[in-house]
């Protein structure tokens, strides 16, 4: 179907087509980004709205979908950041104290999102989510942030530091700026851009995970690193694509492949705006979670699903009692039927 440069796409348009029309619809091409975001969803009344969903939503996914297999940059850059931790340069200082640096630039980028669909993104080192960082507590961390977008931007780390290192002063077009402190607690902080206003700069694609690892190291693992986020295509304030790792329906055109019995760790966190709420369930499964990471130590609780508020984040430990594709997805439908799903094919 050819594209209409002239079209608005919201979440009430995608949802109508289904999930399968999202990529048919938006997939035959890249979308004039110059049009789309120039022009909003018309106004709904939310009674109106309430009923459209519930009917569009009926369509999505009735006869399934199948993204397909095809190898695209957006793809890729999503298997890819499953497993990149940056553990920085190291270097160590004179009382013996390792010291971890990272170069992390903001620019503005096109981001393939589904295949075929680009989103005008801003992000830390060209991707969304940004890299993932990872050190050890007590580290001391030095982070170099050149800032090469046309905004000002910053990097806000969750965690303990001095608040001369938070992250709220905006550093200008061209600007530079050096965020060094301690790294603690021990856990899975998230990092993104602090400049008002917030929930643009955010949605726009400026945040990432920040691991710092106990001093007692955790049990030997494969280990995933999950960014669930979303995209809003029209900019009326609502998501139309959901993803994990920023490229709708990834794990199931790849699905992660893991050993019967194996233990698999999840750094999962939520950094989706517009929506209070994401959340991540296993299908024929169950998993422990820890809240934070903060403590290996703590009592986990065992359930097949957990809500995360933005910001909020976990990790997710799991074996697979027997081999087969066991699905993964948010339990908001909706959210699964526009992009964030996936599988573990257990071998």
């Amino acid at each position: 179907m050819p594209l209409d440069p002239n079209r608005s796409f919201s979440r009430r348009s995608i949802l109508k087509v289904g999930a399968a029309g999202l990529l048919g619809v938006l997939g035959s091409s890249f979308l004039n980004t110059t049009a789309l975001f120039g022009k909003s969803a018309s106004a709904m009344g939310k009674e109106e709205m309430h009923h459209t969903l519930k009917d569009q939503m009926k369509q999505g996914m009735a006869h399934g979908y199948d993204p397909g297999t095809d190898s695209t940059p957006g793809l890729e850059a999503a298997v890819k950041a499953l497993t990149a931790f940056d553990y920085g340069v190291v270097s160590t200082s004179p009382d013996g104290r390792t010291i971890r640096e990272y170069d992390i630039q903001a620019w503005d980028a096109e981001v393939e999102i589904a295949k075929g669909l680009k989103f005008p993104g801003w992000t830390f080192n060209g991707t969304v989510p940004g890299p993932t960082l990872r050190c050890t507590e007590g580290d001391i961390v030095r982070i170099k942030f050149g800032n090469g977008s046309a905004h000002p931007h910053s990097i806000h780390l969750h965690g303990i530091h001095p608040t001369n290192m938070d992250g709220l002063e905006p550093v200008p077009t061209g600007g530079e700026f050096v965020y060094e402190f301690e790294a603690r607690p021990a856990g899975l902080q998230p990092y993104h851009c602090h400049v008002p206003p917030l929930a643009r700069h955010i949605h726009k694609g400026l945040y990432g995970q920040f691991i710092i690892d106990p001093k007692k190291p955790r049990k030997p693992a494969k280990e995933l690193s999950m960014v669930m986020n979303g995209f809003d295509l029209d900019l009326d304030g609502e998501n139309e694509v959901y993803t994990v790792n920023g490229y709708a329906f990834a794990y199931q055109s790849r699905p992660i492949k893991v050993k019967t019995g194996e233990l698999v760790r999840i750094y999962i966190s939520n950094l989706t705006e517009f929506d209070p709420i994401n959340s991540f369930h296993l299908h024929a499964n169950f998993f422990h979670y820890y809240a934070t990471g903060a403590d290996p130590d703590a009592r986990p609780y065992y359930t097949d699903t957990i809500m995360l508020c933005q910001g909020e984040r976990g990790i997710i430990e799991v074996t697979f009692p027997a081999p087969g594709k066991y699905m993964f997805h948010a339990h908001q439908s909706e959210f699964t039927e526009l992009g964030w799903m996936g599988f573990f094919e257990v071998g």
